[in-house]
């Protein structure tokens, strides 16, 4: 394939104009933001993020390229089809049982990330295990998703991977670096725009190709390839229900969802922006189908590409491209691609701000360094987001399996997470033992399933696993994911009130309770509300309490029930407002 030197100059533009929008974001933000916490600038963008820009960036941040890539992939291989093209519906769902459950109680109580619930309530520590398997699935889906790219530049402009990848996660850690939030969620707006453009620009010519059978006798009829349209075998029905509740449930618990919902300006708003995000995943995604219906529906042997078809080739990961490349005219295939530069971008600048944001605030700043200057935790997010950037730039170039390991973490944040999610939000009495508990049984559950993205072989055979015949390794029909996840979850509960009765009742030493999580004395290890957030981010009246616990063998000593209670009995004091600063 020979250089394409419109395609590198289209590529330089779009990527020159989206690092002119992010620091204009910045400069916006520096000028705006006044005697505000700088800190809150770029995690939360300051908390004043419009119900349109918010919108547009939680988008922009589920249609990545692996969503793009991926729907058109899964619609265009045989024997799976868009019955198997879960991520629209599924990651839809998920912005709206987020929208409804979620949203509110954590806008509503002013956290800064996803882990200040999880600190509030089970400590430092746990908070610290917590940030492991939310900083793996952030920086795995980031190396993923930029090592997408690299290949799909070398697809239609045919330069070196390698470059591709550098260059654009140079220019999204950059943006993200100086900008925080506010450059991300502006330069989403553009990216989202150019996503919707390219794709459906794309769309007409590739489907009037010469090459190209009616996809609507395709989506029905076997021609090259078996209907696009695809089935669930009954013996798949399980397997198929389990990445489906992964990825509505699993995709809640995500530091980059959090932190547009705790930018909006009011829990209400954070709300109606993961309505409004849902929307926008259904939609988004139509290009993408169609595109992987148009693949399945080609004679490739009519065209540049020739024979064998993309599948046999091992190549059905590049389908959006390559047919970007061999149906459309030059100067749209362009258009497209810049649309995926764009949806890769959207999504990487996320995920690298999400974990250096975690890191910051929940490890450096609460863990550490309580009292830290604005200006040192400032410094230290900028430094993370370039290790973090770096990091998943070099994923992407050396790792082989990193989409094996995107698959693990996400697994891990959907079983480990999640129910810890709610047992913190929404179930009295959970406690650190119960969370511990939770934590190693899940994560146990989940690594004696499998993964054979990684080759690693099951410990457990659940009922209907079976070996593949290529490498011997077990797969899985049984959902054993969302077993493990509800196991995790009654392990926290059930745990949780057992050693909170045996200390209670006297049947433990009280000297044992070395996490001090059950008894009255105070601990620096639990966070208290005012040192999570600060009043002037919201009503007092919707902050959590923060009560001394005075008796050894009060009920009321139960530390969840200080998160939830009201803050009206807490009242004010310098002391308080100290710990703020």
């Amino acid at each position: 394939m020979a250089f394409h030197v419109e395609g590198l100059i289209a590529i330089i533009i779009f990527y020159l104009a989206i690092l002119f929008v992010g620091i204009w974001a910045a400069w916006r933000t520096k000028n705006s933001r006044g005697d505000g916490d700088p800190r809150e600038g770029i995690i939360v963008g300051g908390r004043d993020i419009g119900l349109l820009v918010g919108a547009f960036t939680m988008t922009a941040t589920w249609v990545g390229g692996g969503y793009i890539n991926g729907t058109a992939e899964a619609v265009f291989v045989s024997d799976y089809g868009l019955a198997w093209a879960q991520a629209p519906i599924g990651y839809a769902i998920s912005l709206v049982v987020g929208g409804l459950f979620f949203a509110k109680p954590m806008r509503s109580k002013g956290y800064v990330t996803m882990l200040d619930p999880f600190q509030q309530v089970y400590g430092k520590r746990m908070g610290g295990l917590l940030f492991i398997p939310a900083l793996m699935g952030e920086m795995f889906w980031a190396g993923a998703i930029l090592s997408a790219l690299g290949a799909t530049i070398s697809v239609i402009v045919d330069i070196n991977i390698n470059i591709s990848v550098i260059v654009s996660a140079l220019i999204a850690t950059f943006y993200t670096l100086v900008g925080g939030l506010y450059s991300v969620a502006y330069t989403d707006v553009v990216q989202l725009f150019c996503i919707f453009l390219g794709l459906w620009i794309s769309v007409p010519f590739a489907i009037t190709h010469p090459a190209v059978t009616d996809i609507t006798v395709t989506a029905v009829t076997k021609v090259y390839k078996e209907p696009w349209l695809g089935s669930i075998q009954s013996a798949d029905i399980w397997s198929w229900l389990d990445s489906f509740l992964l990825l509505i449930l699993g995709g809640i618990p995500w530091q980059a969802y959090f932190q547009r919902v705790l930018s909006a300006s009011s829990a209400t708003y954070a709300q109606v922006l993961s309505i409004l995000a849902a929307f926008g995943c259904l939609v988004m995604a139509v290009p993408s189908i169609l595109i992987g219906a148009i693949g399945a529906s080609t004679d490739w042997n009519q065209t540049d590409y020739g024979l064998p078809d993309p599948q046999s080739r091992n190549e059905t990961d590049m389908i959006l491209p390559i047919v970007l490349q061999y149906l459309c005219p030059a100067y749209i295939s362009f258009f497209g691609l810049g649309a995926v530069s764009a949806a890769v971008m959207s999504s990487a600048d996320s995920s690298i701000l999400s974990a250096s944001s975690m890191f910051a605030r929940n490890i450096y700043q609460l863990s550490f360094r309580q009292n830290a200057s604005e200006r040192e935790i400032v410094w230290v997010m900028r430094i993370t987001i370039f290790i973090f950037g770096a990091s998943a730039t070099a994923m992407a170039l050396l790792a082989q399996s990193v989409y094996g390991l995107w698959y693990l973490s996400s697994d891990l944040v959907y079983i480990i997470i999640f129910p810890q999610l709610l047992c913190v939000l929404f179930i009295k009495g959970t406690n650190t033992y119960g969370s511990i508990v939770g934590y190693v049984f899940g994560l146990f559950l989940r690594i004696s399933g499998g993964e054979p993205y990684l080759y690693l072989q099951a410990l457990i055979c659940y009922p209907g696993c079976y070996a593949d015949p290529r490498n011997g390794i077990y797969l899985q029909r049984f959902p054993f994911k969302t077993v493990s996840m509800l196991a995790s979850f009654l392990a926290n509960v059930c745990v949780s009130y057992l050693v909170k009765y045996l200390f209670e009742k006297g049947t433990i030493s009280p000297k044992l309770d070395f996490l001090n999580a059950v008894i009255a004395k105070h601990s620096e290890e639990i966070m208290d509300k005012t040192t999570l957030v600060k009043n002037d981010n919201i009503n007092l009246s919707e902050l959590a309490p923060v009560k001394p616990r005075h008796s050894v063998t009060l009920p009321t000593t139960f530390t969840n029930k200080e998160a939830i209670s009201d803050l009206d009995s807490s009242p004010e004091s310098p002391e308080l407002e100290d710990k703020d600063m």
